[in-house]
Formats: C-alpha cells, structure tokens, sequence
C-alpha cells in the first residue's frame, strides 16, 4: 500500500494549490483527480482576484491570498491582468457605503479610492448615464483558473508529487483512501472536492449553486476595468433561490466576459434561457453597448456553498487524519493559495498567518 504524507482529492485550484504548497514543505503528496485537472468550479469561474470586505473572516483570508497571488503576476500562462476593480454606484444610498468600504480595505492593507460621477465615466465611457460613482481597487486582477490548477500541479509533480489522474476516490478508510479501482493509499486526507464533498464527508453540509457565463467576441478597449455593482455582495451572500448581479470583466484576449447568476437547488447543467436572459438584462441595464457585441459561449457551473458563506478548512475532528478544504463559493479563486498556506500551516503544526477558527469544518458540527 503507498505510503504519503498528505493525500489530496481534488484538484481544482483550491486542491492544487494545497498540494503544491506541501510538496513545496517537503511532503510525500498524492493528488486523485477523476476529472480533468481544474475542470470542475475551476473551469467554471471567472478568475477574479478580488478582495470581499463584508465579513471580516472573508476580507483576512482574501488578503492573505492576494499577497500570494503576485508570485504569479508574471506567469504568461496565468493571463495575470491587473485590470482593477471598480464598483460601480446606481444610487446615492450605495455611494455613501463606499467610505466604509475603503476604510475597511484600507485596514486590511488594501488601497482603494472613492470614484466620483465624472471619473467613473472617464475609467469606463460605455456605462450607462446617470450613474453616482463607485470605489477603483486598482491593484486587482484576473487570471485564468484552470491553466493556473494545472500549473499548480505540475509545480506539485516536480516536487516528487503523485498524481492519480482520472481515479477517484470512493471512500475514506481507517488509514486514508480507497480508490475506485480498488487500491488503497495510506496517509492523512485533504478533502478538496466542492461540491462533492458530502459523497466522502456527509457530517459537513454542502449545497451546490449554479452559475451561469457568457463570453463575447474580441472587442479590445471597450472595456477597461472589472466591473461590479456595489450590490454585488447582496447576490453573493445571499440565500435566495435565484439571483443576479452585473459583473463584467475584460479578458487580455479583449473578449468579455459577463455575469453572474446564482441558483440553488438546481441540479441540471444546462443553460437556462430566463435565468440567462435575466443576467444579461442586469449587465445590459450597466453597460448598454453589450447589447450590440456578439457572444461567442455560454456555459454553466456549480459554486460550493456553505451554510455560513465561510470555506471550510482544517482539521475534520470526528475523523483522525481527515483534512477539509473547500466550499469557497464565488471566491475560490481569490483564496485558493491563502486557503493552502493557512492548510498546510495548520497540518504541520505551524502559528497561522490568520485566526484559522471562523473556517473551522467543526463549527457546523456543533
């Protein structure tokens, strides 16, 4: 039976990132990923490194992992772009949250400004008249997510890595997993599977919320910046079966990418035309001109959500040697590689570079 000192199941980029940091410490790391490498949420996602500050937990955890995000600022296959973020005001009552905002990011370390009518439309001339300002958080970027997992991994594999591609794992075993053709590796568990993870794990409550993207043909410059509604926060956080909020953001291919939608308690993959038609009319209400461009793919994917919103990581104490690290939602990108720092930290007995006690797997146990 191999023997290892963490096996990871799960390679999105929250997975990889973890199994590259403790192949990175020296571990003996397995990788089991039935699925292609970054193909599940990963694929799915924007790629957005932003920084959420409406809970404190989220706002730390975001923090620590941008920092670790400039590693990679200038890896070309990351498609690093520091475009910014600029949310944008539809009403006065939005606007006058922003000094809070800039405040609260300020503390975190996190330069950002407030943005008055007239410099929102100079930093983006195609949004619609008549809106009140916004906040730029100019350091932010985006990448590309799923060659980012896959660079993790190799990263990982060149640290003395294994990884089990195309197996997955169908058990947790008194000694580590078993796998679905039988054989068995010997080692502690990290959990990283999304939304499956009640299939090893069902103590821990997981829901799936479906998403919907579209992408359009190249039109470079048109847009300049990630663009979010300052309710943004309201679709992300919220617990309503549907929602929409208008986020746009420019590719470095100068395509666009639009969206988001929010659904739960749908399990079907494919595209819903009324929930795409309602995504679309939300940024289309922004940015008018999107009326005109041509979209060239729409596709769909599956968010894991928590109960709290809050990703769980550490130590799953009903289980010895089980590890957990996923239910990021929206933010599984952003936090990935703080969410592999804080991991491995933990694993390896370390003084964590945050309070690891709101991501805790063992607070919904109580």
């Amino acid at each position: 039976m191999a023997s290892y000192d963490l096996i990871v199941l799960g390679a999105g980029i929250v997975g990889a990132a973890c199994a590259e940091r403790a192949a990175g410490e020296g571990l003996r790391v397995a990788v089991v990923e039935p699925g292609p490498v970054g193909g599940g949420a990963t694929a799915a996602a924007m790629g957005h490194l932003v920084a959420m500050d409406d809970d404190p937990a989220e706002l730390a955890l975001s923090r620590l992992s941008l920092r670790l995000w400039e590693r990679f600022a200038d890896l070309p296959l990351a498609e690093f772009s520091r475009c910014g973020t600029l949310w944008v005001a539809r009403e006065p009552r939005e606007l006058d949250g922003v000094a809070a905002k800039v405040a609260r990011l300020a503390a975190a370390g996190i330069e950002a400004r407030p943005v008055g009518a007239d410099e929102l439309y100079a930093l983006e001339p195609y949004l619609t008249p008549g809106l009140c300002g916004g906040m730029l958080v100019a350091g932010e970027a985006v990448v590309y997510p799923p060659r980012v997992a896959q660079h993790l991994l190799q990263l990982a594999c060149e640290r003395q890595a294994q990884a089990f591609l195309g197996r997955r794992a169908v058990a947790l075993t008194a000694h580590g997993a078993r796998l679905d053709d039988g054989s068995e590796l010997r080692g502690p568990v990290l959990v990283a599977t999304g939304c499956a993870l009640p299939e090893l794990l069902p103590q821990l409550p997981m829901r799936s919320r479906k998403g919907h993207l579209v992408i359009t043909e190249r039109y470079p410059g048109r847009i300049r910046h990630q663009l979010l509604e300052l309710g943004y926060a309201d679709s992300a956080h919220g617990d309503a079966d549907s929602s929409v909020a208008f986020n746009v953001q420019p590719r470095p291919t100068g395509q666009i990418l639009i969206g988001s939608s929010r659904e739960f308690g749908v399990e079907e993959r494919a595209v819903s035309p009324p929930m795409l038609r309602r995504m679309l009319e939300r940024a289309f209400a922004f940015v008018p001109m999107l009326r005109e461009l041509q979209a060239l793919r729409v596709w769909t994917g599956f968010r894991p959500c928590t109960p709290d919103g809050l990703p769980y990581i550490g130590a799953f104490a009903p289980r010895p040697h089980t590890w957990v690290a996923a239910g990021h939602e929206g933010l599984g990108v952003t936090t990935a590689l703080g969410t592999a720092q804080l991991l491995v930290e933990q694993l390896l007995g370390r003084a964590p570079a945050i309070d690891p006690a709101p991501y805790a797997p063992t607070r919904m146990l109580r």
